[in-house]
């Protein structure tokens, strides 16, 4: 294997250019995330689904909630609060809806069983409507909302979080990040896909800044009192989606996702929900979820869909640009970063790389994770 010093690379998703990363084989990166969640205790199905979810965001460019996160779930893992062996179960409400209980597993298990089951009930109705009920830290929602679309199904997925984003003209935070994933399929393209934040950037993309030491962009984050900061270390909260003109749209938006993950399943509302970071590592967090999943052939039929998919993203391609702006349908960005990664490897800062036993080796197996 080849083990290649990543140098300026201009990464998009906010991802900043730097010099500390390497680029690591997708396959490598891929085993070496299901090594390390195993030895911290996940049983086969958890490591599956949480190396799924990691690995989706790292080959998509969303690196914040990608690999580097393998060293928290670690974390949480061995300090209780995640149950590396979940008794996960499904409770059926009605016709087109279901629960699912976690056991307070890793949130990418749970996760990828509520989108199963949501699949599966559309199916058979043409929209199935799953909740998840004691769960955790879940990664890039896009991960849920992309697997409905690959079985040929519109998606939604959505959680809260704990309070990190102040509201619109706050001093002190309150939603959470609170992430709206859509996903819908694109015949022989890639499907089309949103994942964002309802806040202005994630947090784990400070996280990530304050890791590599470098200046977040204008207008995200805010330090004690709300005054806007670039500097991460003095970030305390994030300002929400639309800054300080517009960002009463994004604190509104936070509040979908709230009521569909937490009102709606009585499970922890942003502000009273226990910290991703820091404080209390044992107690379990009681996070919910939602998911979506709409079965085209119920409505137009999938010829139809397929036909006006191919259409709608034909002709917003073909929209001229501005100063030659290429237009991009949600997911373009993304799918290109994909190829590339594959093509060229999965960059990864030297701590998590150090972490996973990726940095010290230029070929052969790696080492033991480190901790």
């Amino acid at each position: 294997m080849i083990l290649h010093i990543l140098v300026n690379l201009n990464q998009p998703c906010g991802f900043p250019p730097v010099s500390n990363r390497l680029l690591i084989p997708a396959d490598r990166l891929r085993d070496s995330l299901a090594s390390a969640l195993a030895a911290s205790g996940a049983c086969p199905t958890s490591v599956e689904a949480a190396v799924r979810a990691l690995m989706h965001a790292s080959r998509l460019g969303v690196d914040s909630h990608g690999a580097r996160l393998v060293m928290h779930y670690d974390r949480v893992l061995r300090s209780g609060r995640v149950n590396g062996q979940p008794q996960i179960r499904v409770k059926h409400t009605g016709t087109s809806t279901a629960v699912v209980d976690g056991d307070d597993g890793l949130g990418h298990h749970v996760a990828y069983a509520a989108m199963t089951e949501a699949i599966a009930i559309a199916r058979e109705t043409g929209v199935g409507a799953v909740g998840a009920i004691r769960s955790s830290h879940y990664g890039a929602a896009g991960a849920y909302a992309l697997a409905a679309a690959e079985a040929g199904m519109i998606g939604f997925a959505t959680t809260n979080a704990d309070s990190v984003v102040a509201p619109f003209d706050g001093a002190k935070s309150f939603h959470g990040t609170n992430p709206l994933a859509f996903a819908a399929p694109s015949g022989d393209e890639k499907p089309w896909l949103l994942d964002m934040a309802t806040s202005s950037i994630p947090m784990n993309r400070v996280l990530l800044y304050r890791t590599l030491g470098t200046t977040l962009p204008e207008g995200v984050a805010a330090a004690a009192g709300g005054t806007v900061t670039r500097d991460a270390a003095a970030a305390e909260m994030l300002l929400p989606l639309g800054g300080s003109d517009f960002g009463f749209k994004g604190a509104a938006l936070a509040g979908v996702a709230t009521v569909l993950s937490a009102v709606l399943q009585g499970t922890a509302l942003d502000h009273d929900m226990i910290p991703m970071i820091g404080g209390d590592m044992s107690s379990p967090r009681n996070m919910g979820h939602f998911f979506l999943a709409i079965d085209p052939a119920r409505f137009g039929g999938r010829e139809v869909f397929a036909a006006g998919m191919a259409a709608y993203l034909a002709a917003l391609r073909a929209v001229p640009g501005r100063d030659g702006a290429e237009i991009l349908a949600p997911g373009d960005r993304e799918w290109r970063v994909e190829a590339e990664r594959l093509r060229d490897g999965i960059p990864i800062d030297l701590t998590t790389a150090e972490f996973l036993g990726l940095s010290a080796y230029s070929a052969g197996e790696p080492e033991a994770p480190r901790r």
